[in-house]
């Protein structure tokens, strides 16, 4: 997950042919989850304050859950359904979070690393941020309509989006073990979906839309930024923004002025306490990077989805089937051997 600290890829030049796998090196679980995915690049920097993995994982896992059980009890239990802003809401706190930590700590040191130009962002981060967004929005928005078990289980889908959109644009050729993992994963969730029961077309064709973008983002992320050192921290440090403005100019055509009516039956405490905890998982998952290994992340995001799924059934009264959890099961086992594969 490292290059050389100044390595830039020419506009004309080829990128290595690196495992997708590894693009998602603080996924296992995707933080696109509700609000600020990690939006890692192909190499990040290990921060120079370290901990275990058996203190940051347990950590990583809570917060990441902790975003979902929030946003999902603010969309639906406290009736705030207005993704669009709350999105836009995370990414702005992000913005002057990144600020704040950059004046204040060295977690984002590695800003020094990155010589930013008007080329590379206008040939990079713009695109990249723009697939972020929609990644984004999306993903919030298929909360609306779909349970958070279910949603866990479509995320399985992500590694077959990205090895098929990997073919389409020829940056990886198609072999046994690949079509193997794509066929098991495939299966796998097309189980789980003929399983549930509260099955919402719109919903799911908004989960599969946000897999599909998420899974460009990360594949654009590989041709465009590889050998750029970025962290999930870093990397939020120039997106955030970007993303934030993007959704500023979605937000009047679709939410309008709505959510700010709706803002004072929130309060300040709950606004800020939930784009709070979007923020520590961005920053627990600079830690996360260099905690374990690639099996152990893995292994840490298919323990916190059983988690997440067994909380959405307790918490939220989520309804599962048997068919479900056998076909989430096979799911699990062909990203399990996507990640052990390092997507090869």
């Amino acid at each position: 997950m490292s290059s050389e600290e100044k390595e830039q890829m020419s506009p004309r030049s080829t990128p290595e042919k690196i495992p997708y796998a590894q693009l998602e090196v603080v996924e296992a679980g995707s933080e696109s989850d509700l609000s600020l995915p990690p939006p890692t690049t192909s190499s990040a920097p290990k921060p120079k304050t370290k901990f275990t993995a058996a203190a940051i994982i347990p950590v990583w896992i809570v917060l990441s859950s902790a975003v979902i059980i929030y946003n999902n009890h603010l969309y639906n239990d406290l009736q705030f359904r207005y993704p669009v802003f709350l999105v836009t809401w995370h990414l702005t706190f992000a913005t002057i979070g990144t600020r704040v930590l950059q004046r204040t700590t060295n977690l984002l040191d590695g800003v020094k690393d990155v010589h930013m130009t008007q080329h590379m962002f206008l040939r990079s981060i713009l695109p990249i941020g723009l697939l972020f967004s929609g990644s984004l929005i999306l993903s919030n928005t298929a909360y609306l309509y779909l349970s958070v078990a279910y949603i866990q289980m479509l995320k399985a889908f992500t590694p077959v989006a990205i090895l098929l959109i990997s073919w389409a644009s020829r940056i990886q050729e198609p072999n046994r073990k690949l079509m193997v993992i794509v066929l098991t994963i495939s299966s796998g969730v097309a189980l789980a979906s003929r399983g549930e029961l509260h099955f919402n077309v719109f919903g799911f064709l908004v989960q599969a839309a946000a897999v599909a973008f998420e899974a460009s983002r990360l594949v654009m992320i590989q041709i465009l930024l590889h050998g750029l050192k970025m962290d999930p921290l870093v990397s939020l440090h120039y997106y955030a923004p970007v993303c934030a403005v993007i959704n500023v100019a979605v937000l009047p055509f679709t939410e309008g002025l709505a959510p700010f009516y709706d803002l004072p039956r929130l309060g300040p405490f709950i606004l800020v306490t939930n784009a709070l905890v979007a923020f520590l998982l961005n920053v627990a998952a600079v830690f996360l990077v260099g905690a374990g290994s690639g099996l152990v992340l893995t292994l840490a995001g298919v323990f916190k989805d059983i988690l997440l799924i067994t909380g959405s059934v307790i918490l939220f009264g989520a309804s599962i089937t048997p068919l479900q959890v056998f076909g989430y099961s096979i799911a699990l086992c062909g990203l399990i051997l996507f990640k052990t594969t390092s997507g090869k």
